[in-house]
């Protein structure tokens, strides 16, 4: 099985922590050039020194905030410009804050929508025409289960992943042609920042406690614990790989069992 990324050039975005940094990591492994883009510049250097370097490999990164989406599409095409096409896209970005629909404000809506579907909208235009030319093109999004099934108390998000689904769906069907393929990977209940930050969240709201939050979630899991960050980007570096190239269009859960929908 073919899973050499060797002279392949990755971006990947939210790369700086969590399933984000587990991907580059991987992919550079794997033996990627990868670009980190994240909006902390000092957290993007302490990764990019973290990333393996076999000699040929040159990882760089772009410091820019998925809430500006014309900015950082303009930062990504100087990017390409300067240093030739990208290969593979890995979008991925932070999740909305939890809470119920009901309470939603339509801003919280734009904000996510813009972070998330405009920005994969515009890393992909950015980099679709390279893939063309290079003849070889992942576009990977980092989603949420909620895609196939809404998540309890968290409502933004799972109105906002569901229109990056069907995005990516679309954008598959148009990009096949041209040997491109488009797929999305939905994480479980993974042990990041984010997933304390849900169960803080749930257990303040349910006058609870974490440990009693946490068992809950895992009562429903049928692997019976939380992913690790490694687990996710190791489906992510397979549909990044030359092995994936037949498969597009698709939604790869990564959690335990835990969605209750084929």
């Amino acid at each position: 099985m073919n899973l050499d990324l060797k002279n392949k050039r990755a971006i990947v975005c939210g790369s700086t922590q969590g399933i984000g940094k587990a991907v580059a990591l991987e992919l550079a492994h794997m033996g990627a050039n990868v670009t980190l883009i994240a909006r902390n510049e000092q957290a993007l250097k302490e990764t990019k020194a973290e990333l393996s370097n076999n000699g040929s490999q040159l990882h760089s990164y772009i410091c820019a905030d998925f809430s500006e989406p014309q900015k950082l599409k303009e930062l990504v095409e100087q990017f390409i410009q300067r240093s030739g096409p990208v290969n593979i896209l890995v979008n991925n970005t932070g999740g909305p804050p939890a809470g119920p629909i009901v309470n939603a404000k339509t801003d919280e809506f734009l904000s996510a929508f813009n972070n998330h579907l405009i920005c994969n909208h515009l890393l992909t235009q950015a980099c679709m025409e390279g893939m063309k030319q290079s003849g070889y093109g992942r576009i990977i999004n980092v989603i949420s289960t909620s895609v196939k099934q809404a998540l309890p108390n968290l409502g933004v998000s799972n109105t906002i992943r569901a229109a990056v689904g069907n995005w990516a769906k679309t954008m598959a069907n148009e990009l096949g042609k041209f040997g491109i393929t488009v797929n999305n990977v939905l994480p479980g209940a993974t042990a990041t920042q984010r997933l304390s930050n849900i169960i803080e969240n749930k257990a303040l709201k349910t006058n609870s406690n974490n440990d009693a939050v946490k068992k809950e979630m895992l009562h429903e899991i049928p692997l019976g614990r939380f992913a690790e960050a490694s687990e996710v980007a190791a489906a992510v570096a397979f549909l990044a790989s030359p092995a994936a190239a037949y498969i597009n269009g698709i939604n790869l859960p990564v959690d335990g069992g835990r969605t209750s929908s084929l």
